[in-house]
């Protein structure tokens, strides 16, 4: 890949042609059976085109699908130290392609090349390497039952799985799937989305110099035709989708009615619970961190339902409100840029339509951001403003949907058992932040929190080798650890060996 050539450019006489990508399916690049094609366009600068790639029919579902099938006995058989010195190459090829990786990450998605990008492509390295490194740990138990009896399980891997990527972190969350899934001997077929497949066709390249064919495939195309016919496929033993729930709940119905193994890392509205103390720098950071407003909200793990107790409220509001005023909204590809462009033009109405509601309820205060640039060179993009309402209770919709983009809601609260009582009050339980200087009363707040995922007194991202996954309609599995890695793409054989009686 060029990374030259897909790189937005300000200059619309000088703009290169779109490269034209192609998909990897049985260790080969092809287009699509149908001859259609899609246009990937830059969020930072509307109706440029950035590449163009195959839209994947069923026929190229069928055929992906059928090299991951061909290839897996092989991969299955091998000595685990085989896929474990390839993963970890392939680590090592990630890395010295780190900013290659980065700038394509930043072109395809929006997300600002420093606070963003780079980031996202150092926690895929760790995360190939981490799970070459636990490849050796897929281990059974024996039991002891006698002098004449063998009795032992052994965790074989599913088969063939399809993993379908979102748009909004797709190399971190590939991350989160890939390598666990080849570590465990399963072949993989990914659907890269179809607003940002671009990284993943650079990783799918990279990988492409280790692992056999058919080991990896990778189609593009839309998630109604390509993702459907993945999810539909008789061939597809587990499927692995992140995004929407909405999206999560059909997929859950189709590979449900064939019984496949699924598991689902949906959305969140998540609550960040400050109680009152000293408010430091380290506090403000820690939640201007844990609202993903550098990553434009576009992040299920963002805290963007701030609760925070009234003797400290206005304090904190407004020290976060200047914090976040002091961060620059700008291209991508900017090394200047805290924060970056919405992924396209639909979500960017979407948001649009949540500040409507907010900027003309009289209920509300807006303290920070409002509507997109109208002028300049944000114009030019799906650009949006970090933008924070007060005067809310739990029961708006500001506070109850997920919006995915840079909007937050001040809560504000008097009472413990209130506050928890209204952070869990949500069809979501993904993450969740606790702000206090008495760790007894933090630690005791996150046990009682409904949250797959829940972090006190920080606001970073998940941690390469402990669990990460959502109660209640945020999803079903684990992922990013070994445990999540066993339980999600393996399965228990129990064997029992009848000895010669002595």
């Amino acid at each position: 890949m060029t990374t030259e050539s897909i790189l937005p450019s300000a200059d619309a006489e000088h703009r290169p042609e779109p490269t034209v990508k192609r998909m990897l399916i049985g260790g080969r690049w092809v287009e699509s059976l149908t001859g259609a094609w899609t246009d990937v366009t830059s969020p930072a600068s509307r109706g440029q085109v950035l590449a163009r790639v195959p839209e994947a029919g069923t026929g190229d579902v069928d055929r992906a699908v059928t090299a991951a099938r061909t290839a897996w006995p092989a991969w299955r058989d091998q000595h685990f130290a085989g896929r474990q010195r390839m993963l970890l190459k392939i680590a090592d090829l990630l890395e010295l392609r780190a900013e290659e990786l980065a700038q394509v990450t930043a072109a395809d998605t929006g997300n600002a090349i420093r606070t963003q990008a780079r980031p996202e492509v150092a926690t895929l390295v760790d995360l190939f390497r981490y799970f070459g490194g636990v490849a050796g740990e897929v281990k059974g138990v024996t039991l002891p039952a006698g002098s004449t009896q063998l009795q032992y399980t052994r965790q074989e891997p599913l088969g063939v799985v399809g993993g379908i990527l979102p748009w909004n972190s797709p190399l971190m969350i590939a991350g989160f799937k890939l390598p666990a899934a080849l570590a465990a001997g399963n072949t993989v077929v990914l659907k890269a989305a179809e607003d940002a497949p671009l990284s993943i066709l650079l990783l799918a390249e990279i990988c492409q110099e280790v692992l056999p064919p058919g080991v990896l495939n990778v189609i593009t195309g839309e998630g109604a035709t390509a993702g459907e016919a993945l999810v539909d496929h008789p061939g597809v033993d587990k499927v692995s989708f992140t995004g929407s729930t909405e999206v999560g709940r059909r997929i859950a119905q189709r590979a449900g009615s064939r019984l496949a193994h699924v598991s689902l890392e949906l959305g969140g509205k998540n609550p960040s619970i400050v109680f009152p103390g000293d408010i430091t720098d380290t506090l403000i950071e820690g939640l201007l961190l844990s609202s993903r407003v550098t990553r434009q909200g576009q992040s299920c793990t963002a805290g963007s339902r701030l609760f925070v107790h009234r003797d400290v409220h206005d304090e904190v509001v407004d020290r976060l409100a200047d914090r976040i005023g002091s961060l620059h909204v700008g291209h991508p590809l900017d090394e200047t840029s805290d924060i970056g462009a919405v992924i396209n033009e639909t979500q960017f109405r979407t948001i649009d339509q949540y500040l409507d509601e907010g900027l003309t309820d009289p209920r509300l205060t807006l303290e920070l951001g409002g509507r997109p640039p109208q002028s300049g060179p944000l114009a030019e993009g799906y650009f949006h403003l970090p933008t924070l309402f007060t005067g809310a209770d739990n029961s708006f919709r500001l506070a109850r949907e997920e919006i995915f983009g840079p909007i937050l809601m001040a809560i504000a609260w008097t009472d413990v058992d209130e506050v928890i009582q209204m952070a869990n009050d949500s069809a979501y339980g993904l993450a969740a932040y606790v702000w206090s200087d008495d760790i007894h009363r933090a630690i005791d707040t996150a046990h009682r929190l409904e949250a797959g995922w829940v972090q006190v007194n920080q606001g970073g991202g998940q941690v390469v080798g402990q669990s990460y996954g959502g109660y209640k309609q945020s999803g079903i599995g684990r992922e990013v650890s070994l445990e999540g890695m066993i339980a999600g793409f393996t399965q228990t054989k129990q064997v029992n060996v009848q000895l010669a009686v002595r």
